[in-house]
């Protein structure tokens, strides 16, 4: 897809900056730029609409964040993952998450659970097409996860989930962009059931186990996929 199919115009105003930052951190978070895939400053600015300028500060901003990368040849891109790495975003993720899903439980409300139910059952209705539509998946299964982690009323926790997800998400959703089992089984589906039901009751427990296992179930399939690189290929990398 054409990158002026997936960002809008940024209006001119004293927020550019930011309005770019935003959007580009968007494209990293849903997925829809891949690991290896390179940035074109030049490009990027016309389907915004901007100069380059605010691009670039944006794009270092991020560099910065380790969200994108700089290459040898001084080409921005997307970073590839080692396995090791994501093993560690993984695990990382499962505790940080974890906490976000107890604490939601902890103030979890009808309006909570009925939003995430929205979500869940929009998500099985698209895995359940003939040819489901990856962009939707992806949406679907965000929008789940973050108001959740927003009921758990702890900015700087949200904060650091946002950052993950800037991080993993150009790999994180590949199970979902490949089409794997994980869809035809509806796996995530079944995993937020557990979730919305345990949070209904308050189960603090039980919604950090159900987040547990959707996380990790998706990052299984991701590692024996092999769209990794091992420490070898990341040493190449350039």
């Amino acid at each position: 897809m054409a990158l002026t199919e997936l960002v809008t115009p940024v209006p001119k105003r004293q927020t550019l900056g930011a309005d770019v930052h935003a959007q580009i951190r968007e494209l990293l978070t849903s997925g829809r730029l891949r690991p290896g895939e390179q940035i074109s400053l030049r490009t990027t600015a016309q389907a915004l609409g901007v100069s380059v300028m605010p691009v670039r500060e944006a794009v270092y901003q991020l560099v910065a964040e380790q969200a994108l990368e700089v290459t040898a040849n001084r080409s921005i891109r997307v970073p590839r993952m080692t396995v090791s790495a994501f093993r560690e975003m993984t695990y990382i993720r499962v505790h940080v998450e974890s906490l976000a899903a107890h604490h939601a439980a902890q103030h979890c409300t009808k309006a909570l659970t009925r939003e995430m139910r929205g979500w869940n059952e929009k998500l099985e209705a698209e895995m359940r097409t003939a040819e489901p539509d990856a962009a939707k998946l992806i949406l679907f299964n965000r929008e789940l996860h973050f108001a959740m982690y927003r009921a758990a009323q702890m900015p700087l926790l949200f904060k650091m989930i946002e950052s993950l997800w800037l991080r993993v998400g150009p790999i994180l959703n590949y199970d979902l962009r490949s089409g794997s089992p994980r869809v035809k089984e509806r796996t995530a589906v079944t995993h937020h059931k557990r979730m919305i039901a345990a949070l209904d009751k308050g189960d603090t427990v039980g919604a950090g186990e159900a987040l547990r296992d959707d996380i990790q179930s998706a990052a299984n399939t991701i590692i024996a996929a092999g769209v990794l690189l091992d420490a070898d290929d990341a040493g190449d990398e350039g």
